[in-house]
């Protein structure tokens, strides 16, 4: 069968088609969805199959099944002619990875009759529904975030040894702390094992999210750079990388969660937005695979956003990153870049939960990190002068950025040196042994489109504060049973509220 193609219209269109789901109720419909009531939206393996036949059938291109979705990709006009819609295009402004104040415009789709934003729902009588509850179009994702010698700055910056020293990763390290055994996956755009890597004797493994190519080419280079910070952290970590799409995130996502070897850690700087309480339809699937990861044991760690109400950063089950800023006198601060803000969407959840370092507007400039050397984040941050751009050369293999995309891998890192610590650590004892060591923070706000105010205690800026590294592995060592925070996300009395 022949399709027109629409010039206004991507040429491929991804997607996560959810067959019915074994509890009756569509994900979604589902009021919240959590690592509590994640089995209730997974479907019978016959009603998978039978779904991915026939997707397979009209025409549809399977990337990937789980099991609560399947991954797919078509042209436009097939997802019109099957699920008897129009898809149309909404042009809406985004914050571009790098720097705050760089606004630009992304195209996202939708279904002219959506009951749900970005969410195609197939009509009563038609052939899909006997196969299909909902079709949620993906959306772009956003970015939060081999060399010679490091170049010479004029300006103030942290090292990835600065890093490992203000974190207290140094001090782990100095009693024998690495994070060594422990399974950390990073969700980004790749990974090369430049030449810093090789020079520290680090190393990786990448596998390919659905709709990727080249395992050993990371061509925008922020999965590069950004896993620097795990390192820094956590150099001994069984390190893997799984290479995403920024329009086919959560494909990539489910594809870390279900490796053969399950890892204990994942770490994902690409996120989408969610200001309103009503999710979108690609969100409400990543709140389902995000919880059938929690559920599995595995810890997710993701970034709080640059100016973004990040997603899924506010899940409750997700351990969100946020920024704080030390400058060159010893002083912290919340970051001004970085996210901070009280969720819409889980009443009474706040995000972050703790802080990584991260720098401060216009730019971010605040972390020396290895690149890919010509790779588009190399070429991107040299194009501008500090402190809008990094001051380094275009093709030097070095990028000087931060954001939430590097607290994300760094707070991610001190979760592995948790879990050598003790392997038997739950998901709440990692988080509320992250917050009741971390050190708070009471000056400063965050981000001014999220507008957190840093105070004494928890807030909804920094969180519980910067993570110590340290502190937090001795609070494990010396505690017979899991630390447990009362107002912890992840316990009983945590806030809870609709997904959408």
């Amino acid at each position: 069968m022949a399709y027109q193609i629409n010039d206004r219209l991507p040429h491929l269109v991804y997607a996560q088609a959810s067959p019915h789901s074994q509890g009756g109720t569509s994900l979604f419909d589902a009021g919240s969805i959590g690592a509590h009531n994640a089995q209730d939206f997974v479907s019978q393996t016959q009603v998978i199959q039978d779904a991915v036949e026939e997707l397979q059938r009209v025409g549809f291109t399977v990337l990937d099944r789980g099991e609560a979705t399947i991954n797919i990709a078509g042209p436009p006009a097939l997802y019109e002619s099957y699920f008897e819609t129009s898809l149309v295009t909404e042009e809406r402004e985004v914050i571009q990875p790098g720097a705050v104040e760089m606004r630009d415009t992304r195209t996202f789709l939708d279904s002219a009759r959506a009951d749900r934003p970005g969410l195609i729902t197939p009509r009563p009588r038609g052939a899909a529904a006997q196969f299909l509850e909902g079709v949620a179009l993906e959306q772009p994702a956003t970015r939060l975030s081999g060399p010679g010698s490091p170049p010479e700055l004029g300006y103030w910056h942290l090292t990835l040894g600065d890093v490992a020293q203000h974190l207290g990763a140094r001090a782990a390290r100095d009693e024998e702390i690495t994070g060594a055994g422990v399974r950390l996956t990073m969700v980004d755009t790749g990974w090369e094992r430049v030449p810093y890597f090789v020079d520290e004797g680090l190393n990786g493994t990448v596998v390919l999210g659905p709709g990727t190519a080249d395992p050993g080419v990371d061509e925008d280079g922020h999965g590069t750079c950004e896993s620097a910070n795990a390192f820094a952290v956590a150099p001994g970590i069984d390190f893997t990388m799984v290479k995403a799409r920024d329009t086919n995130v959560i494909g990539a996502f489910d594809t870390a969660r279900r490796q053969s070897q399950r890892p204990d850690i994942i770490s994902m700087s690409l996120a989408y937005q969610a200001k309103s309480p009503f999710l979108d339809a690609i969100n409400v699937v990543l709140a389902e695979s995000v919880s059938l990861a929690v559920e599995a044991g595995i810890v997710v760690v993701c970034a709080a956003g640059n100016g973004h109400h990040a997603y899924p950063a506010q899940h409750p089950d997700v351990i969100a990153a946020g920024g704080v800023y030390l400058d060159e006198h010893g002083n912290l601060e919340a970051s001004n870049y970085a996210s901070g803000f009280t969720s819409a969407v889980y009443p009474g959840r706040d995000v972050p939960d703790v802080c990584g370092l991260v720098g401060m507007l216009p730019g971010g400039a605040y972390i020396l990190l290895p690149a890919p050397p010509g790779s588009a984040i190399d070429q991107r941050r040299a194009k501008e002068p500090y402190p809008k751009g990094d001051g380094t050369s275009p093709g030097d293999g070095w990028v000087v950025l931060s954001g939430t995309s590097a607290a994300a891998p760094q707070v991610a890192g001190v979760c592995a040196l948790l879990l050598e610590a003790d392997p038997n650590l739950s998901l709440a004892g990692v988080r509320a042994a992250l917050q009741n060591s971390a050190l708070d923070v009471t000056s400063g706000r965050s981000n001014k489109d999220t507008g957190g105010i840093a105070g004494r205690g928890p807030d909804n800026a920094t969180g519980y504060g910067l993570v110590r590294a340290a502190d937090a592995v001795r609070l494990v060592r010396k505690s017979p049973t899991s630390p447990m925070s009362p107002m912890s996300p992840m316990s009983p009395t945590g806030p809870t509220g609709p997904t959408g």
